[in-house]
């Protein structure tokens, strides 16, 4: 490697969440495909690991590919939750929630065939949520108290970036480990 050669950084290796408030009806419906597809490309990502390989961390310091696929089930059925609150109340206060403690709870280490079955209900549920809003509901707000007003679209770049995100961990991972 030359030193023209950019380094993957291992945290964000599709790079960070774009910051977009608002998107176009093209774009969102892109961002809820990405939602749709990322219970099936989840599974292909972990199909075949060993135990000792999902107890491997995708970087170091990072958390395992069991934890990730835990972390992915927790955070989705938050996002679907967020959804729905923002739609059926007036600017609601979400109520944030330490994922790094969360990734450390006793489930964490379960088989990851729970939380797979999870990621894809709530996906399903999500995209059918989606799918069925107006226009104008990707505009409705909710407060997130750390960081401040968000859009629903906001939401929905978020949140499709997130799977992306760590799927994109646990196949750097295969990758670089040869699994």
């Amino acid at each position: 490697m030359n030193s023209m050669t950019p380094t993957l950084d291992l945290r964000y290796p599709i790079g960070k969440a774009s910051p977009v408030t608002k998107l176009e009806p093209s774009e969102r419906s892109a961002r809820i495909d990405m939602i749709a597809a990322l219970p099936s490309e989840l599974e292909k990502a972990v199909e075949g690991l060993t135990d000792a390989q999902l107890d491997t961390p995708y970087r170091p310091e990072g958390w395992t590919v069991r934890q990730t696929v835990h972390h992915l089930a927790d955070s989705h059925m938050n996002a679907l939750t967020r959804l729905k609150l923002a739609l059926t109340e007036d600017k609601p206060t979400l109520k944030p929630y330490d994922e790094k403690l969360w990734a450390e709870l006793a489930d964490a280490s379960l088989p990851i065939e729970p939380s797979l079955a999870i990621v894809r209900a709530v996906h399903e549920r999500w995209t059918t949520l989606l799918r069925s809003l107006e226009d104008q509901a990707f505009a409705r707000l909710l407060v997130h108290p750390e960081n401040g007003e968000l859009t629903v679209d906001r939401l929905l770049e978020i949140y499709s970036w997130h799977g992306r995100h760590h799927v994109a961990h646990i196949t750097g991972l295969r990758q670089r480990s040869g699994f």
